[in-house]
C-alpha cells in the first residue's frame, strides 16, 4: 500500500489539503489553550504593585472599631477591595485613626479668632491599600484611577467609606520570587 495514491489521497482516504487544514486547526486550538492557561504568567511581566493610602475624615469611632475586625483580616493580607460587585486584586492591609481636628474658624469684630468644632468625637482614618495593577500608566484599581489628591471609595465586602482622599502612592514593578 502506498502512502499517497494516484488521486493525492493519504492512505487512500484523506486528501493532503484536508490534512493540512486539520493540522492548522489543531495548532490554533493548542496555541489558544496555551495562551489561556498561561494568562497569569504572561501578565506578571507587566504587573505593578501599587501601595497607596487613603484618608477618610469624620468617621464615627464605632465604625472604626468594626473595620478593625477585618483589617488585616483572617488571611493576614487584609480585606479585599471590590468594585461593581466584583472582587479586585487589591487589599486593605492597614488602618489607623487619629482624632478629627476640624471646625469652623471665625474672627470676631475685635480680631479674635475663634474655632468651633463641627464633628466632635469623630476620627480621621488612614487606610493602607496594596493592589496589583496591570497598567502602571492608568493605575486603575477596579474602576478607580489611583492618583494623589483624587477622591477614592474604600469598598470591601465588609465596609464602604466614600469621599476618601488619596494621600500617597508608590508603584513598584512586580518581580517573581
Amino acid at each position: 500500500m502506498k502512502l499517497v495514491d494516484e488521486k493525492g489521497k493519504l492512505f487512500g482516504k484523506l486528501n493532503i489539503i484536508d490534512l493540512l487544514v486539520i493540522l492548522l486547526l489543531i495548532a490554533a486550538v493548542a496555541l489558544i489553550g496555551w495562551k489561556v492557561l498561561n494568562k497569569d504568567g504572561a501578565s506578571n511581566a507587566s504587573r505593578t504593585i501599587l501601595t497607596y493610602t487613603v484618608e477618610v475624615e469624620g468617621v464615627d469611632p464605632e465604625v472604626y472599631e468594626g473595620i478593625k475586625t477585618y483589617v488585616p483580616g483572617e488571611s493576614g493580607i487584609g480585606d479585599q477591595l471590590m468594585a461593581n460587585g466584583e472582587m479586585v486584586d487589591a487589599y486593605v492591609t492597614g488602618v489607623s485613626a487619629v482624632p478629627h481636628e476640624g471646625g469652623i474658624t471665625m474672627t470676631d469684630v475685635n480680631g479674635t479668632t475663634l474655632t468651633f468644632p463641627t464633628e466632635e468625637d469623630t476620627l480621621d482614618l488612614t487606610f493602607t491599600i496594596q493592589a496589583n495593577v496591570v497598567n502602571a500608566v492608568t493605575n486603575e484599581v477596579g474602576t478607580q484611577e489611583v492618583r494623589i489628591g483624587k477622591t477614592h471609595i474604600v469598598k470591601t465586602v465588609h465596609f464602604e467609606l466614600t469621599n476618601g482622599i488619596i494621600t500617597t502612592c508608590v508603584a513598584v514593578p512586580w518581580t517573581e520570587g
